[in-house]
């Protein structure tokens, strides 16, 4: 029997909470950040919850989460 792997870039992006629920980071925070303004940079900078239609993807790639 193989063994069941991750998803390797699946599992950078996100990790698994306590309730099973998975986190990410937002996306338009790497570059380019001159145009745009302090308060967008500051609040993409904080890390939000996959959307429940989601998690069924991100769990299939993470079966070990």
């Amino acid at each position: 029997m193989p063994k069941i792997r991750s998803h390797k870039g699946a599992a950078k992006r996100f990790s698994a909470n306590a309730t099973g629920r998975f986190k990410r980071k937002q996306s338009h925070r790497s570059h380019i950040l001159t145009k745009k303004t302090t308060k967008r940079k500051r609040q993409l900078r904080s890390a939000v919850m996959v959307h429940e239609s989601d998690t069924a993807l991100v769990k299939r790639m993470l079966p070990y989460a």
